[in-house]
């Protein structure tokens, strides 16, 4: 997968397994540059990751999604995040923001 390294970057991603079958999730990837590492967030569940490079950040966050799902399914907490997981809708847009 190539991945632009110029602007922060959607893409949906997901699996996750429940009695025995897969469920997939479509969530978004927001990938931008800090430094010499790439930041990823998927911002309908608040979680981080980072990499050396645009896949790299984005593996480990899929990696950190799927964490974050198997303790909120085991802690009984999956349903406090189901909303955003059900939303099929996502636009993502650049903003920019005039500030002092």
């Amino acid at each position: 997968m190539k991945i632009s390294t110029t602007r922060a970057l959607a893409r949906s991603f997901s699996a996750w397994y429940t009695d025995g079958q897969m469920k997939v999730y479509h969530l978004t990837a927001v990938i931008w540059k800090e430094g010499r590492r790439y930041v990823s967030n998927c911002p309908e569940l608040g979680v981080a990751s980072y990499g050396a490079t645009p896949e790299k950040a984005r593996a480990a966050l899929e990696e950190a999604v799927q964490l974050f799902l198997s303790n909120a399914k085991r802690l009984g907490i999956l349903q406090d995040v189901e909303p955003a997981l059900a939303s099929s809708s996502r636009f993502t847009t650049p903003l920019e923001v005039a500030a002092l």
